[in-house]
């Protein structure tokens, strides 16, 4: 047989003689006698709970389950919670404006790459693009948005297309140390 005691927390200091009138397999507590039940009175960590009582499923000895559970989370978890849900939202909102911003860079760089009338000062327009989509990266890696080997990548990727449609422009000639690294 089972029992459940409801107990706000400051009823749950009076335990011990709410067990006064409680009947375990028709056996009083008043008068059987449980050496190994006590109550602690720090419970101070539990706002709101409850606490159920029951027998063990032994046959040999009898003895009582207590078992008390807070019915919320604790104020530091809520905090956390709420913490990682405002980082959560502001590094979302970094991640797409470098993903924005890298899409304009690839986007114009291809533009110049079918474009077989480009001129080498249409360049300027892009590295302007690329200068700005790498100060985003670098504030995102450095509030550790992304991790630095992702930001590094990111900008070497824009780099390399952008080096790439120079040299089929012959814009830019490598030098023999490039070529062979």
């Amino acid at each position: 047989m089972a029992a459940a005691i409801h107990c706000l927390s400051s009823s749950c200091l009076a335990l011990p003689s709410k067990f006064g009138n409680l009947s375990l397999n028709g056996l009083s507590t008043s008068s059987t006698h449980f050496p190994s039940l006590t109550f602690s009175a720090n419970l101070s960590h539990f706002s709101q709970g409850y606490l159920s009582v029951g027998p063990s499923q032994r046959s040999v000895r009898r003895s009582v389950v207590c078992e008390a559970a807070p019915t919320k989370k604790p104020d530091s978890a809520e905090k956390r919670a709420r913490q990682a849900e405002k980082r959560r939202i502001y590094n979302k909102s970094r991640k797409s404006e470098i993903k924005t911003r890298m899409k304009k860079v690839l986007e114009a760089l291809d533009v110049l790459k079918k474009n077989p009338d480009a001129q080498a000062e249409e360049v300027l327009s892009i590295e302007k693009l690329i200068g700005e989509a790498y100060s985003i990266i670098d504030k995102a890696v450095k509030v550790g948005t992304l991790h630095r080997n992702t930001g590094a990548r990111r900008k070497s990727r824009l780099a390399r297309r952008k080096k790439a449609i120079e040299i089929q422009k012959g814009w830019y000639t490598p030098a023999d140390s490039e070529v062979t690294a």
